[in-house]
């Protein structure tokens, strides 16, 4: 597994979440966000059972190597 951190929320009292991952072997982001549990909105998206939904606050979508203008997903 080729599990690379790009970025952790700059703005996160913590520093600890929500953070962007890119896995270089299945070409695919993994977002460590928070839980949504509001009923109300998960009741707008068809979530199937085997999959969740977390919340990332909009700034974090720097870290996505398209918005980067990076391609290629080893610069």
């Amino acid at each position: 597994m080729a599990l690379r951190k790009l970025g952790k929320d700059p703005e996160s009292p913590s520093g600890g979440s929500p953070t962007i991952y890119l896995d270089d072997v299945k070409d695919t982001y993994l977002v460590q966000g928070f839980r949504v549990e509001d009923g109300q909105r998960l009741s707008v998206m068809d979530i199937p059972g085997h999959e969740t939904v977390v919340e990332i606050p909009r700034h974090m979508v720097q870290f996505f190597l398209e918005v980067k203008g990076a391609e290629d997903p080893h610069v």
